[in-house]
C-alpha cells in the first residue's frame, strides 16, 4: 500500500501525477510499438501483422497492418527498459519500499514495465478491433481517426490489469482509483499531445 508519511500531503492533482508516473511505461508504449513497427521492417525484418492478414466475417481485417508482433513485443520490452531506467531516479516511486527496490530490483523493474506495456497494448489492440468492426481502415501508413477508441482502451486496460494483478503494490492501491478515473478522462488530451510531439520529430506519420 502507499506510504502515508509519503502520500498524506498529496492533493488530487499530485496523486494524478504520481499515478501517471508509476504507469508511464504503459502510457508511452504506443510510441515504442510504433517505432518498432515502423523501423524494424527497414532492416529487413517484418512487419508481422498480429492478425496474419485474416479477415473478419464482416469482410474487414481483424486488426489491420498497424498491429504487429514486432510492435507488440518490441514495445512491451522497451517499456520494461523504461521502467528500469525510472527506478534509477533518486526518489524511487516505482516500488512500494526501499527493501522491495533493493531485492532483485533490476529484474523486477524490467518485468513490471514489460507487464504495463503489454497490458496497455492489449487495450490498444482491442480498440483497433472495434474500429475495424466499424469499417474504419488501418492499412500500411493510412490510419483512420477515432479519438475515443484510439485513446481510452489502452488507459483503461493498463489500469484494470494493474488493479487486478498488482495488488499490494503502489500500482494496485485502491486509493489511486479516483486519480485513475480522472486520468482516463484527460487521456485523449495526453495521447494527442504525445502523438503531436512524435509527429513533429518524425517518429509518426500522422499526428494522431
Amino acid at each position: 500500500m502507499l506510504h502515508r508519511d509519503f502520500m498524506e500531503d498529496f492533493n488530487v492533482f499530485e496523486m494524478m501525477l504520481f499515478t501517471l508516473w508509476i504507469y508511464l511505461p504503459g502510457f508511452l508504449v504506443n510510441t515504442f510499438a510504433m517505432m518498432w513497427g515502423k523501423w524494424l521492417p527497414k532492416t529487413g525484418y517484418g512487419p508481422w501483422p498480429i492478425d496474419g492478414g485474416r479477415l473478419h466475417k464482416d469482410g474487414n481485417r481483424l486488426l489491420g497492418d498497424g498491429k504487429t508482433w514486432n510492435g507488440l513485443i518490441g514495445g512491451s520490452l522497451t517499456s520494461g527498459l523504461l521502467c528500469y531506467i525510472m527506478t534509477l531516479a533518486p526518489e524511487n516511486w516505482i516500488f512500494r519500499s526501499p527493501t522491495e527496490a533493493a531485492t532483485g530490483w533490476a529484474a523486477s523493474a524490467f518485468l513490471l514495465g514489460t507487464f504495463l506495456g503489454f497490458t496497455s497494448l492489449i487495450g490498444d489492440s482491442t480498440g483497433s478491433y472495434f474500429k475495424r468492426r466499424k469499417g474504419m481502415k488501418r492499412e500500411g501508413d493510412v490510419s483512420s481517426k477515432a479519438p475515443l477508441l484510439d485513446t481510452l482502451p489502452f488507459a483503461i486496460s493498463v489500469f484494470v490489469f494493474g488493479q487486478i494483478f498488482l495488488t499490494g503494490s503502489n500500482h494496485g492501491d485502491r486509493d489511486l482509483l479516483i486519480p485513475m478515473l480522472l486520468l482516463i478522462v484527460i487521456t485523449p488530451i495526453l495521447h494527442r499531445s504525445f502523438n503531436l510531439i512524435g509527429y513533429k520529430i518524425g517518429w509518426k506519420d500522422v499526428p494522431y
